[in-house]
């Protein structure tokens, strides 16, 4: 997972979210959260637990985040976010919490006249390619449930968008010519094809650190005819570490009808 993805997620999440982002130089975030973020994310219920009981005025914290070091020119104190951080996972973790799928709608111009709104089906995904050596990506496809055309970095595009939850008045909704289980299979066709049309070089190059390993292993044994249990376990969990594989997960999606 790229740093530039990871921005935009972020800043994404927190828009969504209602936090208020303060400083967003591309590289770092700096976010004033809401109580009810700083309760997910933060880990500090004893805190929170003390304001509620004496009925004390709350000061959710302020966030400083960093994204990708390497752009700094200036010093900025605040926490490096990476794949793997414990914030990313807590992130991701109240994303799925606070709902996985969504249904919104172009918010339209009352004065047009019979205006209708195209359904659109949006999946993000996360591809994981695993071994001794991990690497995230995120994949946003859309849908047009009506001609089955994919676009790719949708939540992009719809995060630009002026969008309401509920239906506007006198707005024509059209129905899906694709429903919306066959679209996602569609799109999980696309990321299959994604995948395959991949560079795999990253698999040959951890199954050639896994039979280094596994020389190194042998070597210890070596002479030995009967192989005692923990050679097995130390074979087996060099098999867990270097063997390529990948992982291929819905984070989130949603039914968009847009003009």
């Amino acid at each position: 997972m790229y740093a530039e993805q990871i921005h935009e997620y972020l800043n994404n999440f927190f828009k969504e979210t209602n936090c208020d982002i303060l400083e967003d130089e591309g590289f770092l975030l700096s976010v004033q959260l809401t109580v009810d973020m700083d309760k997910r994310i933060m880990n500090r219920p004893f805190y929170w637990q003390y304001i509620e009981a004496t009925n004390s005025e709350p000061n959710p914290a302020r966030l400083n985040l960093i994204t990708d070091r390497s752009k700094m020119q200036t010093p900025f104190m605040g926490e490096m976010i990476h794949f793997g951080s414990g914030r990313l996972h807590q992130i991701f973790k109240t994303t799925k919490e606070l709902g996985s799928f969504v249904k919104m709608y172009h918010s339209i111009d009352q004065n047009l006249e019979n205006p209708m709104l195209i359904p659109f089906l949006c999946v993000n995904y996360k591809v994981s390619y695993l071994s001794d050596q991990t690497k995230e990506v995120l994949y946003s496809l859309g849908i047009n449930l009506i001609n089955g055309q994919i676009e790719d970095h949708f939540h992009e595009f719809v995060s630009q968008q002026n969008l309401q939850s509920t239906m506007p008045k006198n707005v024509y909704c059209l129905d899906f010519i694709i429903k919306p289980a066959r679209g996602i299979e569609r799109l999980d066709s696309m990321i299959q094809q994604i995948i395959q049309n991949d560079d795999h070089s990253w698999a040959e190059e951890a199954k050639a650190r896994w039979e280094k390993e596994l020389e190194v292993l042998n070597y210890f044994y070596d002479g030995v005819e009967e192989k005692p249990e923990s050679y097995e376990v130390e074979k087996k969990a060099l098999e867990e570490r270097f063997n390529p594989r990948i992982k291929v997960e819905i984070i989130n999606g949603g039914l968009f009808y847009l003009k």
